[in-house]
């Protein structure tokens, strides 16, 4: 072979060799064309349970929510577990969310926190109770609001809460059976107990219509459990349950649940 064939034969390859890296170049370039500089990560959301027998219960709302007026320190809340625990054979996880002095438009920020929507997600029952600090102002009564106007202008706000309170409960989760507790009138037995009553029916009525727009909702009544014999039930600051009361409430609740 003469010394020009191999010069030949050298520059055809050296030719080959540049056509077919400029050809691997521009695969690579389509191939990662258009890709994000940063795979998204994945929501902090997760709808896998960790343990598929396990009952996962998160309450939520103001110190009815907390137990307070509770010796035991159970509440409602704690009280209803201890029967879910012992009528069935899975075993139940806790998570209390509840805040003392918790109105609905402090809830309807908590609802709204990344943490708390992950412990809503996988719950398989949501306990609510709110609204009394909202009608009471946090043991106050009602009897001295300035004008029927300005209880209309609660009232309306509280409804407003309560909506987008569950909008959200369900949105991060649509599956989870929700009990929302309704209010008692701790007042009854004062002179204006009576008109108080009417309120608080009220009250409740219209969280019940409410809460009837959603799906596996259950507004659960408290109002006649205290209304004979209300100072039986009540914790010393005339307000909250005491363990009696709180018993009755989680009694209601669980005759609601299905095995």
């Amino acid at each position: 072979m003469n010394q020009n064939t191999i010069r030949s034969v050298t520059f055809i390859s050296f030719c080959l060799l540049v056509l077919w890296l400029i050809g691997l170049g521009w695969s690579v370039g389509e191939y990662y064309a258009g890709k994000p500089e940063k795979i998204p990560e994945a929501s902090i959301h997760s709808n896998i349970k960790e343990d598929k027998n396990e009952i996962l219960v998160v309450a939520l709302g103001d110190s009815l929510t907390r137990g307070t007026g509770d010796e035991t320190g159970k509440g409602y809340v704690g009280a209803l577990v201890d029967e879910m625990k012992d009528k069935s054979n899975q075993s139940v996880k806790l998570t209390n969310l509840g805040i003392n002095g918790q109105t609905s438009e402090q809830l309807r920020k908590q609802v709204q926190e990344i943490e708390i929507q992950r412990q809503l997600q996988t719950a398989d029952y949501i306990l609510l109770t709110i609204g009394g600090n909202d009608l009471f102002r946090g043991g106050q009564g009602i009897e001295d609001l300035e004008a029927k106007a300005e209880l209309e202008g609660i009232e309306t706000t509280y409804l407003k809460n309560i909506e987008f309170i569950l909008k959200q409960i369900r949105q991060v989760n649509k599956q989870g059976t929700i009990f929302f507790i309704g209010l008692y009138n701790p007042f009854i037995d004062l002179a204006e107990g009576e008109e108080v009553s009417k309120i608080v029916r009220r009250w409740n009525y219209m969280s019940a219509e409410v809460s009837a727009s959603f799906s596996k909702i259950v507004f659960v009544p408290t109002f006649d459990l205290f209304e004979l014999k209300v100072n039986d039930y009540l914790y010393t600051d005339k307000f909250h349950p005491n363990t009696m009361g709180y018993r009755l409430i989680a009694e209601r609740v669980a005759a609601l649940l299905t095995w």
